[in-house]
């Protein structure tokens, strides 16, 4: 059972675990991505203190995943605004987390990916 206070990625989330059904995928030392064996979807999560754009962390994952380097991956920019995304998800961040909730969704690279209000990176590749 995972804890309450939880590492996932290089961010600390609080509060109650997301699902028991969740289990690591990732090496020690790289970007935490769990796989949810249910839904069959990878999850990852982000969090501006890492200093990291929410697209760096989402090509990160991805190359993980697909055990490919990120430069191997096709451009995002041919599915999204890389800068807007981070934008709109800093934006998200920022904002009071009880008054913003929303998600964005797009195909990439073969699979649907939702970055969440909260952080969290919902790859699919079944949807892609």
């Amino acid at each position: 059972m995972l804890s309450d206070n939880i590492w996932y990625g290089r961010a600390v989330m609080s509060g109650p675990a997301p699902t028991d059904s969740l289990r690591s995928v990732t090496d020690s030392g790289e970007q935490a991505v769990y796989y949810h064996d249910r839904q069959r979807t990878y999850h990852t999560w982000w969090d501006e203190s890492n200093y990291e754009p929410v697209s760096t962390a989402l090509l990160t994952a991805l190359s993980s995943i697909q055990d490919l380097d990120p430069a191997e991956l096709e451009s995002l920019w041919t599915y999204v605004d890389p800068d807007a995304l981070n934008a709109l998800v800093s934006h998200w961040n920022r904002a009071d987390s009880t008054s913003v909730t929303g998600s964005v969704s797009f195909s990439y690279s073969e699979c649907e990916i939702t970055i969440r209000s909260d952080g969290e990176i919902v790859i699919d590749p079944h949807q892609g």
